[in-house]
């Protein structure tokens, strides 16, 4: 990107609507409500042609350093320090108001230049805060309206001059966006197939219940305050992705928010947050699910585990904040029952004990998330599928149909990865019962080490070539 462009601006300005009118898509969390943005979020943008990274913030507030406003606050100074040019929003419906003027004396105090920006001034409502705005001292403001797409080319105008105009990578994505797979030949040879790390990073969604140390183990892993934590649950609100490399290893780690039960679950604002929080599920790789090592697998974390195995992702359980557990025996063997009686569909699960405040087990962490993700990429030879699908059949046959037919288990191969997918063919796929589709799935994790991963098999009846 030529240049990096700061949000800033008191709560409920419309700072999140203009980031995500200049990215193209709403990424950030909008709601009516003061003060919903806390972390800082980045994304490229483009203006009529002009690409940017642009930078989301909370509202500046006035607060002590020790409070959630104040944290608040650092994370947009640091947010200024690192951009190139900062828009100061207010709002031009409302007016002028003392925080707008107190934060407009401290940025001019600031090195990074300023552009003054009076939102909501769609129609005639707006003339008059913008008028006033030329009080600030922080040069003439444009008019705009975010929400409307009003005023962009004004704002173009005043961030030309502070391109530099780089060379774009266009490979350089946020979000990660599903590549078609190239399917090798997976007949050649007789072994189980894991690709090679891919160039592109890797996707990785932490999740859990809130102030389970979601927020803490990326700040650990980036080794810089980059998310706001605190004692109190429920700080992370909005998905935040960041890149991130481990021993040469590109990632884009997002943190999400605290997912709690339903039925607790009464704002829309934490609906908001919770649906965001679902879709970065959808759109990862693989998922490490957080957990408090003195509250192991609750009803909710059996929850959230079964919904990242239903959407096919790979899934590593992380039990924090382990060297303030209480029995750790205890809680090992806890974690241990509850897999085996509460998602024995998913046999082989890595888990990892950690304590992200202290930096203890986080490599070991990352090493089982790569372990997890080859094998979410594996690939079975066909003819070795089916030689172990006659050893299957002949140790422990199908049983009958309703006819008093045996039921016939006649091909099988592998369709896709991601996760490992398999279709089998079957003469009456709608007679096979439940129980011997699990003998299946246990013995193709026995035969070929696909431990851990969610597998998926497919029954399809063969066409009859006689049927017309």
């Amino acid at each position: 990107m030529s240049f990096t462009v700061a949000i800033i601006g008191r709560p409920n300005v419309g700072k999140s609507t203009l980031f995500n009118r200049l990215i193209g898509r709403k990424l950030a969390i909008v709601h009516d409500m003061p003060g919903v943005t806390r972390d800082r979020r980045s994304a490229p943008a483009s203006l009529l042609g002009l690409e940017f990274e642009v930078i989301d913030t909370a509202g500046l507030e006035v607060s002590g350093p020790e409070t959630l406003e104040g944290r608040m606050r650092q994370q947009t100074e640091r947010a200024l320090a690192e951009a190139d040019v900062a828009l100061f929003l207010i709002d031009g419906r409302a007016g002028l108001t003392p925080m707008d003027e107190h934060f407009a004396q401290l940025l001019r105090r600031q090195k990074t230049p300023v552009i003054l920006v009076a939102n909501k001034c769609e129609g005639k409502a707006g003339d008059q805060g913008m008028y006033e705005s030329y009080g600030l001292g922080l040069g003439d403001p444009i008019p705009l309206s975010a929400e409307h797409g009003l005023g962009l080319g004004d704002l173009l105008a005043a961030l030309l001059p502070y391109s530099k105009e780089l060379p774009y990578d266009e490979d350089d994505e946020f979000g990660f966006t599903p590549e078609p797979e190239e399917i090798p030949d997976i007949d050649e040879g007789d072994e189980v197939v894991i690709p090679p790390p891919p160039d592109r990073p890797l996707h990785v969604a932490i999740v859990g219940r809130p102030n389970t140390g979601k927020s803490t183990l990326v700040n650990c892993l980036l080794g810089e305050d980059r998310m706001l934590t605190g004692p109190e649950a429920g700080v992370t609100r909005d998905s935040i992705t960041v890149k991130y490399e481990w021993r040469g290893r590109p990632i884009k780690i997002v943190d999400t928010a605290g997912i709690r039960r339903r039925s607790r679950v009464e704002e829309s604002l934490e609906k908001l947050s919770v649906a965001d929080t679902l879709n970065s599920i959808r759109m990862a790789e693989v998922v490490v699910l957080m957990l408090d090592a003195n509250m192991v697998l609750d009803k909710q974390d059996l929850t959230i585990a079964r919904l990242v195995l239903e959407e096919g992702r790979a899934l590593v359980i992380a039990v924090n904040k382990w060297d303030a557990a209480i029995d750790r025996a205890e809680s090992l063997q806890r974690l241990g029952d509850r897999l085996q009686t509460s998602l024995p569909q998913v046999r082989g699960i890595p888990t990892v004990t950690l304590s992200a405040l202290r930096n203890q087990g986080v490599d070991d962490l990352m090493e089982a998330v790569f372990e997890i993700h080859s094998l979410w990429n594996a690939r079975v030879p066909t003819s070795r599928l089916n030689r172990w699908l006659d050893e299957m059949i002949t140790r422990h046959p199908p049983p009958l149909s309703k006819q008093k037919r045996r039921i016939k288990l006649r091909y099988m191969t592998q369709v896709k990865a991601r996760p490992p997918t398999f279709a089998i063919f079957v003469s009456k796929p709608d007679e096979l019962p439940e129980s011997y589709m699990r003998y299946l799935v246990n013995g193709l994790r026995d035969v070929f080490g696909l431990d851990g991963v969610p597998l998926r098999i497919h029954l399809r009846k063969p066409k009859n070539p006689y049927v017309d």
